[in-house]
């Protein structure tokens, strides 16, 4: 009988692995776990985020959330944002990735231009596109007014019907290039043979569409839609850099109105409740695409 001799350093209750992790488990409880502790804190508080002093009001904050017409507003507001800015550019990205994953001149140069808006500061984009609005110098109206048809010139981010669509047209443009790459890879990694064997049983493209490609598209999809859709809870750069929720709250979401609070009216408390609820609604979202990229596959 052979006795089996324990190596050197690995024994069960072995120490120096957590050597290696603790710089990383620091800086993950230095900025991540004290930060979302100390928000969670301050939900149930009244502080003002400059005073010492602060009471505990237990969920109050909560519950004036509840009748805040300023929230109820900025929900709406986001999930119109989240259906128009997932639906169109994830459509978009696919129609593009099909286009790409054809034979198409000058492949790597359309995809430069396509995912572009992608890399380039919320800022900057805020910036071009508000000058593009500008009621009167804006290239917008001037073109319009130059077709003839200057009777469609809008003050477009100053007046409540059309601001929140403004701001969502940008959006659209910045968040297509995205998908587009994911859903090339995608297609790339389909095998020919599929495609083959179903034109030899007669299939259309139409139906190489949707028997073929979405099928083997299925990964890339929980990427690209659960990503998009805890991206969109979360917006806030392009809201605030381009109108600042306004015109009056037209285009108020969650995160400019958390913001508001925090930082202009001095409600840190209440505003600390706000970024708990996109938490944990993000949270919530993303709690699917997780599960579904580590559960074992079925043999």
């Amino acid at each position: 009988m052979t006795t089996v001799t324990p190596q050197r350093g690995s024994s069960k209750g072995s120490w120096r692995p957590w050597l290696f992790a603790i710089p990383a488990l620091a800086v993950y409880l230095i900025f991540l776990i004290y930060p979302a502790a100390s928000s969670l804190w301050f939900s149930f508080t009244d502080w003002d985020g400059l005073s010492p002093g602060y009471n505990l009001v237990g969920l109050d904050n909560y519950a004036q959330m509840l009748s805040d017409p300023v929230v109820l507003t900025a929900a709406r507001n986001n999930l119109l944002w989240s259906v128009v800015t997932i639906v169109v550019p994830v459509t978009l990205g696919l129609a593009l990735a099909l286009l790409l994953n054809g034979k198409v001149r000058g492949k790597p140069v359309l995809r430069l231009i396509f995912y572009a808006p992608g890399v380039l500061p919320l800022v900057s984009i805020a910036s071009i596109w508000g000058w593009l609005y500008n009621p009167q110098h804006g290239a917008i109206n001037s073109f319009l007014e130059v077709i003839g048809l200057g009777g469609l010139a809008q003050p477009w981010l100053g007046q409540d019907s059309t601001a929140l669509w403004a701001v969502m047209v940008p959006a659209v443009w910045l968040r297509t290039g995205f998908p587009m790459l994911l859903y090339l890879a995608a297609l790339q990694g389909i095998p020919g043979q599929l495609y083959e064997a179903a034109r030899v049983d007669g299939a259309g493209r139409w139906e190489q569409f949707w028997h073929v490609t979405m099928p083997g598209l299925r990964s890339a999809h929980y990427i690209v839609l659960a990503l998009s859709l805890i991206d969109s809870f979360k917006v806030f750069d392009l809201v605030y850099a381009m109108t600042y929720g306004g015109p009056g709250t037209a285009t108020q979401v969650m995160g400019t109105w958390m913001y508001a609070n925090v930082f202009q009216y001095y409600q840190t408390g209440y505003g600390t409740a706000i970024a708990v609820v996109i938490t944990l609604v993000a949270i919530a979202v993303g709690i699917p695409y997780v599960r579904s990229q580590t559960r074992e596959p079925t043999a």
